[in-house]
């Protein structure tokens, strides 16, 4: 195993290239877990991201259609690129190019342990650096599959995903956990991957790219949120960036799009989710919110429940105030909003951050937050600081107590 051990040291920001060793960005972080007393903390990080494209020609050999594999193999062996059959866009890559550190843009640093996928490594080093005790993977470029032409094409690649995930990464270590995506353009496949998968060894619920222009209250939909409840599973929707939206489109820079888009498919698949009673009609489904920050949670709060108190009449499902079911779901940190710490407390107060927050990194994107945000947090008591940090993680999907935590 690749531990790293006497790997780290810590670097200026202006050294760091696409080369450089995970556990050396991070090595601020891990020095000051230590000093400050929490590195013995359960941490679990319920959002990070592996490139999988990386890996694309691997993963497109699970896929099962026997046309659609020729095809991705064609346009990878045409064109010299990675992503066959995906909709991702290569030549708009804002998020990898700038931010803080260079290091999205092409994850170069050496590995020399070949005895698991090179993904295992980069996963633990990052653990490592970050005081992880678990680490929640995702994809990348796959969570713009929501708005894929093809439907059929969405479901292919993330059965090929799905299975390729779970045969090559996860068996590896199991600190590593998993969200697996389910292609809602083709919900019979979403029940395919719910039996096929919810079993297998790191796989802790499911997850819907938030991305996507299809109303999450659609009849078609009811019997796989109903499979998920009845097997206790968690279901999470994980926002991203899109310029296919007829909103997001008016902008023109990436800053605009990125602070808009991340929170605005999550506001209305929220609004549609809570409105039409899905809450109440499977009030034992978990539901999770990705990557959409926090600041816009008061906001829905108060928004919704004014609406409501004036024509509750469309809402007949509804036995409380939309802002009671917000409090009751789970909410993941990052990229968590600062610049107003008053502000922050109060949103904190409001979501009964305590007990329904949960810590995600996002590493390795441009607005990763570390664990030591959290801890920061002047207003928070040590037990929320740990609640939030792992304590709420390890309930919620039902993980084990690290050793010695």
């Amino acid at each position: 195993m690749d531990s790293g051990i006497e790997k780290t040291k810590e670097l200026p920001v202006q050294e760091i290239t696409i080369d450089t060793d995970t556990r050396d960005i991070l090595a601020r972080e891990t020095k000051y877990q230590k000093e400050k007393g929490f590195a013995d903390w359960p941490i679990v990080d319920i959002d990070a991201h592996h490139s999988e494209m990386t890996s694309w020609r691997q993963v497109i050999e699970y896929i099962e259609d026997p046309i659609l594999l020729h095809y991705a193999r064609e346009f990878q062996s045409r064109t010299g690129g990675a992503p066959g059959l995906s909709n991702h866009t290569p030549g708009l890559r804002y998020q990898d190019a700038g931010g803080r550190i260079p290091h999205q843009q092409q994850i170069a640093e050496p590995v020399d342990d070949k005895s698991v996928h090179r993904d295992v490594t980069l996963v633990r080093r990052s653990m490592q650096a970050l005081g992880l005790d678990y680490q929640v993977l995702f994809p990348g470029n796959l969570l713009q599959l929501g708005t894929h032409p093809q439907p059929r094409v969405e479901a292919h690649l993330a059965l090929a995903y799905n299975r390729w995930v779970c045969d090559t990464i996860l068996p590896e270590d199991n600190r590593i956990k998993t969200l697996l995506y389910l292609p809602l353009g083709e919900p019979e496949v979403c029940h395919r991957i719910i039996d096929e998968f919810s079993e297998r060894q790191g796989v802790v619920g499911f997850m819907i790219t938030s991305v996507r222009f299809k109303p999450v209250h659609h009849n078609s939909y009811i019997p796989i949120y109903r499979k998920l409840e009845e097997r206790n599973l968690p279901l999470a929707f994980h926002a991203g960036l899109t310029w296919t939206d007829e909103w997001t489109k008016q902008t023109d820079l990436f800053i605009s799009m990125h602070a808009i888009s991340f929170v605005l498919c999550n506001i209305v698949h929220m609004t549609n989710w809570i409105i039409h009673g899905l809450p109440e009609r499977f009030p034992n489904l978990k539901t999770i919110w990705i990557e959409s920050g926090l600041a816009w949670l008061p906001f829905m709060m108060q928004r919704l429940d004014s609406e409501y108190q004036m024509r509750p009449s469309e809402a007949p499902l509804l036995k409380k105030l939309p802002s009671d079911y917000i409090r009751e779901m789970h909410f993941s940190s990052q990229p968590i909003e600062t610049s107003n710490m008053k502000l922050t407390e109060a949103t904190f107060d409001g979501i009964n951050a305590s007990s329904q927050l949960m810590y995600s990194s996002d590493w390795p994107h441009w607005d990763f937050n570390a664990p030591s945000t959290i801890y920061d947090l002047p207003f928070l008591d040590e037990q929320a600081k740990r609640n939030i940090l792992g304590e709420n993680a390890l309930r919620v999907f039902n993980l084990d107590r690290p050793a010695g935590k």
